[in-house]
């Protein structure tokens, strides 16, 4: 069964092959990540690892049992307490099979009782039909448009989710674990 991982230097190796098999079809739906970001993947993905680890973004990988990966799924922009903004992709062979939003809801859920949050945001284009799909399913609502400085040069609409704040409400937030999903590390 896949297993929702916080980000580790390990996993580098497996998110990098990710990245590249998946660029073509990442890039019909999001901005492409450039030339560049491949050339000097190390020094970015060490740059993600350190942002981690001073509180200001939370970064975890869909592992399936092979040690590939199927999907990355952030919190960045993390306001301690508060809010952080949510961002994602899976790969294309297990796209449209429920597995984001299934991961979604799992890091909506830690997100409230790992990180301490209460509001979730989340921002996708016009014409990335199966983004809105998920943010919907995971409960989350539309609340105003995105500019195309948010989305790399596309419109867009901004959803959001207030999280649970009592230990009853977090209970009752999906578990993606119950999908095949779980968390793992500390």
């Amino acid at each position: 069964m896949p297993e929702l991982q916080r980000l580790r230097a390990d996993h580098a190796p497996a998110v990098l092959a990710f990245e590249l098999a998946n660029r073509a079809y990442f890039a019909a739906s999001v901005s492409d990540r450039g030339d560049d970001y491949f050339d000097h993947f190390t020094d970015g993905y060490d740059a993600l690892l350190a942002e981690q680890e001073a509180g200001v973004c939370a970064f975890y990988v869909l592992v399936a049992e092979d040690g590939s990966v199927l999907g990355r799924f952030n919190l960045y922009d993390i306001v301690e307490g508060d809010t952080a903004d949510l961002g994602y992709r899976v790969a294309q062979h297990v796209a449209g099979r429920g597995v984001a939003t299934a991961t979604v809801e799992e890091l909506c859920r830690l997100a409230a009782t790992r990180h301490g949050l209460r509001t979730l945001r989340a921002a996708t284009s016009h014409t990335n039909a199966g983004s809105r799909k998920v943010l919907i399913k995971a409960g989350f609502s539309p609340v105003g448009p995105a500019l195309p400085a948010d989305l790399g040069g596309k419109a867009g609409t901004w959803y959001e989710r207030v999280l649970p704040v009592t230990p009853a409400e977090r209970a009752a937030v999906p578990r993606a674990a119950d999908n095949g999903c779980g968390p793992a590390g500390p």
